[in-house]
Order: structure tokens, then sequence, then C-alpha cells
């Protein structure tokens, strides 16, 4: 990481509308999160020096990064359509849920052969992720797989 000032020093999810989620989820999205303030890489174009706080959330169809300083001032806030992410959010939660029952009793090439899938979506999804953010906020690959990952588990809904 070439300034270590540009980075997410806290994440909040705003998670007011989720109703439950299984063990497996919630293990992804403790995972996301501590992979994510253990190392990353999050430069806003705009935005006053690091570290930031992040606050994540979904409003009116729309991913919303809150930006805010360390001492909780907001910074800038970034609205991203959620339509371009739909169908990879769709599939990525099949294989997904797919990938869980399959560690339960599959053997270990059927794993292996849905983890490739599932990898090669949330792939897809962090790449997507990065280029909407691109003119915004300069994110490295890591960073942008571990959102994309928090931006899916803010899609469920029950």
């Amino acid at each position: 990481m070439a300034d270590s000032d540009q980075r997410i020093a806290k994440i909040v999810l705003d998670e007011h509308t989720v109703l439950r989620r299984s063990a497996d989820i919630e293990h992804e999205r403790a995972v996301a999160i501590f992979d994510l303030l253990e190392e990353n890489s999050f430069a806003p174009v705009n935005a006053a020096p690091g570290p930031f706080h992040l606050h994540l959330g979904i409003e009116e169809n729309r991913l919303v990064l809150d930006i805010r300083s360390t001492a909780d001032e907001p910074l800038e806030r970034i609205l991203l359509p959620l339509t371009p992410f739909r169908s990879i959010v769709k599939d990525y939660f099949l294989v997904c849920d797919s990938y869980f029952k399959a560690i339960r009793n599959a053997s270990p090439s059927r794993i292996e052969a849905i983890d490739m899938g599932r990898r090669g979506l949330h792939n897809e999804g962090s790449e997507l992720l990065r280029e909407r953010l691109a003119e915004r906020v300069a994110v490295d690959l890591n960073t942008a797989r571990r959102l994309f990952t928090l931006l899916c588990v803010l899609h469920i809904r029950s």
C-alpha cells in the first residue's frame, strides 16, 4: 500500500432492513470486514486525506458509500445504481447456496468446481465495482473483493 492513510479505518453497515442471515453468510460478512480493516487501499478522489470511516448501505436501489473522517465528519457521499450488479449478485447467491450445501456432503472435486465458479462470479462483481467507483474512489482488487462481499450481504433481505 503506497499511502497508509488512504485506507478504511472503520466500516459500518446500514443493516436496518436485514431480517436474518444464515451462519455461513454471517461468517462471510465477518471475514470480509476483518480482512478489509486489516489491509485495504481506499483513496477518494475529492476527499481530504484519510484514514476514513465508511458507512455502507442501500437506499432506493443504490449502493451508498458515505465516506467520513475518523472524527465521523461527512466528507463525501457516493451513490451507485445497483442495476448493473443485479444479475451478478443473483448468480453469486445461487452458486454460494450450492457451495454451502456441497461442503456438507459433496465430493472434493464437486466442491472445487463449484468454488471455482463462485470465485469467478465474485471476481466479476469486484471488477464491476472497481469500474463503477473508478472516477470517485481508487481501490485495489482485494478491497473491491471485500466491498463486493459486503454489497452482497446488504442485498439479503430475509
